[in-house]
């Protein structure tokens, strides 16, 4: 890439914490925590705040799904704590942490890619 191709999907930058810019600098300097700007095209990343978006996400399509399945697992067995222990709390743990990173890039990439900014005071309907 020549670093300042814009036409990457914004699934595959999010998905691989890349730059939605240019598709090769990294968007996190931490597990969850954005980077000021692209170590490679510079890009500010102050536009970006996806605030409380993967973790609806997660929680809507990752946990909501496994604690449906913890309580079938009780009413239909009557399961012993243990068994939740190694099946109900890893699977949470499984369907809640790893998704986090790739849905926060992938928000943020498609509020680049969308051009989406915050309404400013005077831009708002009475």
């Amino acid at each position: 890439m020549n670093g300042m191709t814009t036409d990457i999907p914004a699934w595959k930058t999010g998905l691989f914490g890349k730059c939605p810019h240019c598709g090769e600098g990294h968007l996190f300097s931490g597990f969850l925590k954005l980077r000021d700007h692209c170590d490679v095209c510079g890009l500010d990343y102050k536009f970006a705040d996806p605030a409380d978006g993967p973790a609806f996400f997660v929680m809507m399509f990752g946990c909501v799904p496994v604690v449906i399945f913890g309580l079938w697992l009780e009413v239909a067995f009557r399961a012993p704590m243990w068994v939740h222990l190694v099946t109900t709390l890893p699977l949470l743990f499984l369907t809640c942490i790893p998704p986090l990173r790739p849905i926060k890039g992938w928000l943020v990439a498609q509020q680049y890619k969308s051009k989406a900014e915050e309404i400013r005071a005077d831009q708002r309907l009475s």
